[in-house]
This record gives structure tokens, C-alpha cells and sequence, in this order.
């Protein structure tokens, strides 16, 4: 295999994340799920624990991050399932369970995240959709970055989305300050931002053993669709196909959390990083008038770089 080669598996969109991590033991290793209570993220956690981990459901709602645990510990027989609060458009929050986060941390999943909301910012002014899937993450995944690196071969997994394939990063007016809010473009850019972050990640941690890729799950009727109406999903859907666009059958949750499972812990992508998976394989180059492959914006180094630094300081501001 070499730097350049696309990473192909066994696994397909129809696999599920049980199939992926079979055979996988993830004994003494801990693991960090956001939005570990609900959707794909549920499936993720159920998978890592089945395989051993020691999983931490990172969640907003407590009480739904407790079901959840109960859940996976009855179905798995695993019982080294915690949870913990986190907000990601609180830095507060945010500093909070970093702080209380004791000795090395082998997987962070950077799953929760919020779709097409209606305009909303958060205290600072900052875009709420920018703000939850990117900075909260970036902030996240910095803050541990001395367990990841305490740990030794560390993964990063940064949940996208195909939706990325709908805008660049616009650096000039992230929040929509100066352009109309548009739902869906808005959802885009913060998805094309966490995959960035997984380029310039891999670069930035290298020498720190730690192995960061992004992905896009696939279509699956989870909870992250709570501001888009069914009928809104199939128009799109629709329209897509009216435009030549191939449009994939739904996923089952199982499924739709293959590919993060796989990045997370499979030993076929051992060493890899920096790069964009869908189906659990490596996604080519997005070819016009279709909805899969990966952007070139998304993977470009000099934008990545960009976003790192212009993240770093409104962060710190």
C-alpha cells in the first residue's frame, strides 16, 4: 500500500458495524462516542463495547445517554459503559468534561451533530450548525489531545456527510453575516469543515501516533433529521434523481455506523489518515452529477490549514 493508493475493504454499504469490528478486540482500549444516545451514534457505541472498549457516551441528555448504556450493556454483556454531559456549543462544556477526563484515550468518535436548522446562533454569534459539528468537535478533540497521544496509535473518527458536496468552506462569511441563511448550505460547509479537520489533523498528530479520517455514513432516518420533514428528505431525494444523481437506499443504523466502526477500530486501515471514506472504503473523487465521492476543497491541504488557524482563533477570542 502506498501514500497514494485508495484504501478498499471487504465491506460494503450493506455491511453493518457488527460485521466490521467481528473478530476485532478492543480490550483496554477507551473510547469516546458524542452523541452517543442516539441515532448512529447508539450503533457505534454498541459495537466498540461488543468488541471490548470501554465506552463513554458523551451526550447532551443524560438520562437518554443512561438508556442507552442500560441498553448496550444488556445486549453486549459489556458493562464498562459510562456517560458523561457534553454540549458542544458550550465551551464551558466542553472544557469541563476535557477536564475530567483521566489517563490515555484510544478512540474519539466525533459523531453528534445537527442538520438543515433553521437560523440560529449561539451566544458568541456564531452560526449554530458551524458552531455544533465543527468548533465544538475541533475544541473536543484538541482539548484530549494529550490522552490520544498518551495512548499510542489513537483514532479520530470525523462523522461528515455526502452533504459536504454542497458547499466549500466560505471563509469569508462562515456565520452568514453578509449571504441569505440557506438551512441546507449552511449544513454543508460545517460538513466539509470536519472533513478539513481530518487533513490537517493527520498532518498536525502524526508524529503523535494519532490517526484522524472523515466519512460520510450514509442516508439513515435517525433523530439528526428532527428539523427536516420526511417529505422534505424525499424531495431532495427526488430532485436528486431528476438531476441524473444515483440516490442510495436508506440505511439502517446498524449500517449507517459501519464506516465510523471501521475507522475506529478495524486493523485494515491501521496507519491511515487524512482521508474520506463511504461504504466503508475510501471514497474516489466526486464526479458532477452524482452524490458520492469526495470534493477537492474538502481534501485541499492549504484550506485545511486555513480553518485550523482561523478555528484557533476565534476559539480563543
Amino acid at each position: 500500500m502506498t501514500a497514494t493508493s485508495r484504501i478498499t475493504t471487504p465491506f460494503n454499504a450493506a455491511s453493518t458495524a457488527a460485521e466490521v469490528v467481528d473478530g476485532v478486540d478492543l480490550t483496554g482500549r477507551r473510547a469516546i462516542v458524542t452523541g452517543g444516545a442516539s441515532g448512529i451514534g447508539i450503533e457505534t457505541a454498541r459495537a466498540l463495547a461488543g468488541a471490548g472498549a470501554e465506552v463513554t457516551l458523551a451526550v447532551r441528555d443524560l438520562d437518554a445517554g443512561r438508556r442507552t448504556a442500560e441498553d448496550i450493556t444488556a445486549t453486549t454483556g459489556a458493562e464498562r459503559v459510562g456517560v458523561a454531559p457534553l454540549d458542544l456549543t458550550d465551551r464551558a462544556s466542553i472544557a469541563g468534561f476535557v477536564s475530567a477526563w483521566d489517563g490515555p484515550l484510544h478512540i474519539l468518535v466525533n459523531n453528534a451533530g445537527v442538520m438543515a436548522a433553521p437560523e440560529t446562533r449561539t451566544p458568541e454569534g456564531w452560526e449554530l450548525q458551524f458552531a455544533t459539528n465543527h468548533f465544538g468537535h475541533f475544541a473536543l478533540a484538541t482539548g484530549l489531545h494529550h490522552a490520544l497521544a498518551a495512548a499510542g496509535g489513537a483514532r479520530v473518527v470525523s462523522v461528515s456527510s455526502a452533504a459536504h458536496l454542497r458547499s466549500p468552506v466560505v471563509f469569508k462569511d462562515i456565520h452568514f453575516r453578509e449571504r441569505p441563511y440557506d438551512p441546507w448550505t449552511a449544513y454543508g460547509q460545517s460538513k466539509t469543515a470536519n472533513v478539513l479537520f481530518a487533513v490537517e489533523a493527520a498532518t498536525r498528530w502524526a508524529d503523535d501516533g494519532i490517526t484522524v479520517n472523515a466519512l460520510h455514513p450514509g442516508g439513515i432516518r435517525t433523530n439528526l433529521q428532527r428539523h427536516v420533514t420526511m417529505e422534505e428528505l424525499d424531495r431532495l431525494r427526488a430532485q436528486m434523481s431528476a438531476g441524473g444523481a444515483s440516490t442510495p437506499d436508506w440505511k439502517t443504523p446498524e449500517q449507517g455506523a459501519a464506516t465510523s466502526v471501521l475507522l475506529a477500530a478495524s486493523p485494515l486501515v491501521e496507519g491511515v489518515g487524512g482521508r474520506y471514506f463511504e461504504d466503508c472504503n475510501e471514497a474516489g473523487p466526486h464526479e458532477p452529477g452524482t452524490r458520492t465521492g469526495v470534493a477537492a476543497y474538502a481534501l485541499d491541504s492549504e484550506a485545511a490549514t486555513r480553518l485550523w488557524k482561523v478555528t484557533e482563533e476565534t476559539l480563543s477570542a
